[in-house]
């Protein structure tokens, strides 16, 4: 409490204490005087302290904290010239414009052979695609990205760049030695019983021992025909049909492939289910080879199912974001093995005994014919799931 208004207080306590006095003191006109007097300079006291409190300046609250800032201009400068993109900006009617170190470096000497064509790859529509960049050290493929925004009423578009030479490179290697020891596995395991064959029926014939020679050559036969399946289907793989696009719309087409599937699922006790959202969804896409990609799935789901109590395959096409189109092909069965994602798609390679290994081969060469990209997924429920994006 402030001094002023300790001053108020005590003048209020003898004004009280005066009023009391009246009364005590009504037969003593002396003490009535005195105290009249004591009351008046009390009061007098009093209201002055009052007055001193009314003009006292009231204090403010204190202002609230500003919120915190955006990084400073100077950060967000440094963070975009380190990026490990190479960012561009791209106005009608002006060159592209580098805004980072990695953009200046693809244009700088010894880097790029032909500035002016590497800047005129920059010049697309919106949208990710490969590209093949022009520099000294060879032809590099690098993912081009490009987005269009609105910045105070002008139109811009912002590309970025990022080489995947090497990592492309890398993936190549591995597919291919992959392919090299499954082709030298099946070949093998027929080339050695007929060199084996072979070698033996010289003496077979001059021994006279005809029963052993005709089941040598049935061997040889069985053999030779097991090679040339796997020739045939190699050539299967290695030389995917060009495709034929028209506008397909998808709820018939899976429709008609429910019931193509339906009768081998039914007979193991199980059912295919079809959904759509919505239902006008249409694909620009070959109607044949996609079929021949669901079928190929379908069937995988359906041997892997063998033995379930309840078998389901789910057919499911949607919009996601970006407006791409996804087409599930789901099952309950037992999924696929963990670490085994990324060797699935190898040709002639197979979880199953006896699997020939080339259907999703097959299904990944032509989903990227028709221009989409297949990909296996975890769900948490199990089951093996493959995505279709378009």
């Amino acid at each position: 409490m402030g001094s002023e208004q300790w001053r108020v207080a005590l003048a209020a306590l003898v004004l009280a204490a005066c009023a009391a006095g009246v009364g005590a003191w009504l037969d003593s006109p002396r003490l009535l005087v005195a105290c009249a007097l004591v009351g008046l300079i009390a009061a007098a006291w009093g209201w002055a302290a009052l007055t001193r409190l009314a003009h006292r300046p009231v204090p403010l609250p204190p202002e609230p904290t500003p919120p915190q800032s955006s990084p400073p201009r100077a950060d967000l400068d440094a963070t975009l010239e380190h990026a490990p993109l190479a960012l561009w900006r791209l106005v009608a009617g002006s060159a592209p414009l580098a805004l980072n170190a990695a953009a200046r470096r693809l244009i700088a000497p010894g880097r790029a052979v032909d500035v002016a064509a590497l800047l005129a790859l920059l010049d697309a529509q919106p949208g990710r695609r490969v590209v093949t960049l022009p520099t000294e050290h060879g032809q590099e493929r690098a993912v081009l990205a490009v987005s269009a925004l609105t910045v105070q009423g002008q139109a811009w578009r912002l590309a970025a760049l990022a080489p995947i030479e090497s990592e492309l490179e890398t993936e190549a290697l591995t597919a291919w030695r992959q392919l090299v020891q499954v082709l030298t596995h099946e070949i093998m395991n027929s080339l050695t019983p007929i060199a084996s064959l072979a070698s033996s029926a010289p003496p077979l014939l001059e021994g006279g021992e005809h029963e052993e020679l005709a089941s040598a050559l049935a061997t040889l036969a069985r053999r030779a025909a097991h090679l040339q399946t796997f020739v045939e289907r190699y050539r299967s793989v290695s030389q995917p049909p060009a495709p034929t696009l028209a506008d397909l719309p998808l709820e018939p087409m899976l429709q008609s492939v429910q019931r193509l599937l339906a009768p081998a699922w039914h007979a193991a006790g199980g059912q295919v289910e079809v959904r759509v959202e919505p239902a006008s969804l249409v694909l620009r896409t070959d109607a044949a080879q996609l079929e021949q990609v669901l079928i190929n799935l379908a069937q995988n789901a359906l041997q892997a199912c063998a033995g379930r109590p309840a078998p389901r395959l789910q057919l499911e096409a949607r919009l996601t974001r970006g407006a791409r189109l996804c087409i599930t092909v789901a099952d309950n069965g037992p999924g696929i093995a963990p670490g085994l994602e990324a060797q699935i798609f190898t040709p002639f390679f197979s979880t199953r005994a006896g699997g020939s290994g080339v259907g999703l081969a097959v299904v990944r060469q032509l989903v990227h014919g028709l221009g989409g990209t297949v990909r296996h997924a975890r769900r948490p429920e199990g089951g093996a799931c493959f995505l279709l994006t378009f």
